[in-house]
């Protein structure tokens, strides 16, 4: 080991010449934390350290700093670090690298190899503030190749540095491994979702346990009744983006004072990540809040439930974001809707307000928006059979203009004057989702059997094997309990929420009313639409309701008229703007008819609205562990 320092200009000669001018080296302080609150080695101190080292050896770190905070050299490389592993694909722009101690840089012999080899061929200086247990300043100078002593010291100190990080582990693994079947008790690592640190209660002992966060529950209750009111994921999170919501791992980190964004992992491809001044909400990162069971309370270990010696889940807190029946309700709509929509709509194809309605009457196929472009002057719907591999001998297309007015009169003209209702739901229990999950864990524990070399092993698998069966024979004891339904009206009509909607919430009013158009081939260039050509349908939940209004309408037509004198009152049943399927707006009476008529005004179903989903009802809001009712709109 090298312990005298060449100060010559940067990047001297393997035999620098004693009469050059000597300059300040250049170097780059790394500081590491593995958990940001770690205040026993926090990065001021850890700054401060190398700073004294710097000064010391005539080094100028000047604004030369790789922070990596909440970073494990155990895990994670110096050349992946998302600050240090730029600078180390930089080294002409420095000459010593300076950490604090061997642990902040390496945990690894295999990690201190690899940042040897780099230093020797990059001729950089390596300086440890400290040596290992605070022992005076570690000097690694590989600037001249031909001294050997350097690397092979390093090598030595890693292997100590293993060592002890492998002791570490061990303890670390082994507490875990303890507090995690301790009800309540929080061991560490990446918060779930929707909670926060905080002290365990006395009665349960020390520690730390978790609880709502109360914005993150905000955020939660927005998103269910986004998802519940029929939004699509992506949706939620564009609206998300656009109000300039925070992630949850952004609000994590400003509640920590670190720095918002990062940088996304390298792909499959070997390609490096990008770095974002934000994280952004997708549609995968609503979905996957929704469908995790964190939102339980319940403890996870590599993605599935830790559970007791009677095999229920062991929670991590008190208060649970959801109870069990909110979760059901929840995930059961998004597999509905991913069921019935199956395939996701493209970016482009978001203006598209009659994607999965529109079909050509030729091949029966979907027929998809093209935009308007310097060949076309005009946005159309049109069947692609060669996308598709088929043939068509109908093909269709249509302006888009023309075919979306069409479609909102009749649609409008039949169910806009139709009322609907709330349903307010108080949810039941059906234990049926939770014994296929425990099933399909047992199934996947039973795959295990044999394969443990020790007894302890052997003894271990037969307990969990125990504390499965237990739980299923729990839960198919535990008898379901129906949910309650109650109507409250809304005073609103489909046409209301119709003009309310923006383009995919029209899209998804029509789907869920079973609406279909086809479309038949026509003349080219045509100047206007051609009725003819398009037929629209329902055959959703409305359709029986529309088939009444129209019978009612048709028998007020046929109904023939009856002579009256003057003082008899004779109640007609004439269909009004609120009420009829075909007459839009009320005659007004003629001079023929007497005065003094009676009409009576037919009394029309207020009907909820068929939509699959559910939305958290404004009274009560959403409270963790309170009592929430949910509604059917």
């Amino acid at each position: 080991m090298s312990a005298t320092v060449q100060v010559n200009a940067p990047k001297p000669s393997p035999l620098p010449n004693p009469s050059m001018k000597t300059f300040a080296l250049r170097g780059v302080a790394a500081i590491r934390l593995s958990v940001l609150t770690d205040e026993t080695t926090s990065p001021a101190r850890q700054l401060e350290a190398c700073q004294q080292a710097a000064a010391a050896l005539n080094i100028d770190i000047a604004d030369r700093i790789a922070n990596d905070l909440d970073v494990s050299a155990s895990k994670v490389g110096p050349f992946d670090r998302p600050e240090l592993g730029e600078w180390l694909y930089r080294p002409d722009d420095f000459d010593a690298l300076i950490f604090w101690r061997f642990d902040r840089a390496i945990r690894s012999m295999s990690d201190m190899r690899d940042l040897a080899a780099w230093a020797k061929e990059h001729r950089i200086m390596l300086v440890f503030a400290e040596g290992i247990g605070g022992t005076g300043r570690l000097i690694f100078d590989f600037r001249n190749p031909l001294d050997p002593i350097a690397e092979l010291m390093m090598t030595l100190f890693a292997f100590a540095a293993q060592v002890e990080a492998t002791s570490i582990r061990e303890r670390v693994v082994g507490a875990h491994a303890a507090m995690r079947t301790m009800p309540l008790r929080w061991a560490g690592g990446k918060l779930p979702f929707g909670y926060m640190a905080a002290p365990m209660p006395a009665e349960h002992g020390a520690g730390v346990t978790l609880v709502p966060d109360p914005e993150a529950v905000k955020l939660l209750t927005r998103i269910i009744r986004g998802i519940l009111a029929g939004e699509s994921a992506s949706a939620v999170a564009a609206k998300l983006n656009a109000e300039g919501a925070l992630t949850w791992r952004d609000y994590i980190s400003q509640k920590v004072g670190k720095p918002l964004g990062g940088k996304s992992p390298k792909s499959k491809h070997g390609e490096k990540g990008r770095v974002f001044s934000r994280w952004t909400w997708t549609g995968d990162t609503v979905t996957g809040i929704l469908r995790s069971p964190a939102l339980l309370g319940w403890k996870l270990h590599k993605n599935q439930p830790v559970r007791d010696a009677q095999g229920a889940p062991v929670l991590f807190t008190e208060t649970p974001l959801l109870t069990r029946e909110e979760f059901d309700a929840i995930n059961a709509v998004l597999a509905a809707r991913a069921n019935k929509l199956s395939g996701t709509i493209r970016r482009d194809s978001a203006p598209a307000m009659l994607l999965r309605v529109v079909h050509c009457h030729a091949c029966t196929e979907r027929m998809y928006l093209s935009r308007k472009s310097d060949r076309r002057a005009h946005d159309l719907y049109h069947c692609n059979p060669r996308s598709r591999g088929m043939d068509c001998n109908g093909t269709a297309s249509i302006r888009a203009e023309w075919i979306h007015a069409y479609v909102e009169r009749e649609f409008l003209r039949r169910v806009g004057h139709i009322p609907y209702h709330k349903v307010t739901v108080t949810p039941g229990y059906d234990p049926a989702p939770e014994i296929a999950a425990t099933r399909a864990e047992f199934d996947a524990h039973q795959e295990q059997e044999g394969r443990q070399k020790s007894q302890s092993g052997r003894d271990s698998w037969q307990a969990r094997h125990d504390a499965l069966d237990s739980r299923l024979a729990e839960l198919e004891s535990t008898p379901a309990r129906p949910e309650r339904r109650e109507i409250v009206p809304t005073g609103r009509t489909y046409g209301d929420d119709w003009r309310d909607a923006d383009i995919e919430g029209k899209r998804a009013m029509l789907l869920e009313a079973g609406a279909k158009l086809t479309v038949r081939k026509g003349p080219r260039a045509p100047r206007e639409l051609d009725e003819s050509l398009v037929e629209f349908t329902l055959s959703g939940e409305l359709d029986p309701i529309v088939e009444e209004l129209d019978g009612l309408a048709e028998a007020e037509t046929e109904r023939p008229t009856v002579p009256t004198a003057p003082g008899i009152r004779v109640p007609t049943n004439k269909p009004t703007e609120s009420t009829s399927a075909s007459t839009t707006r009320n005659t007004p009476p003629s001079a023929s008819t007497p005065h003094n008529d009676v009409r009576e005004e037919p009394s029309w179903p207020a009907v909820p609205r068929p939509r699959n989903g559910l939305i958290v009802d404004e009274t009560p809001p959403l409270t963790p562990g309170g009592r929430r009712v949910l509604v059917a709109v």
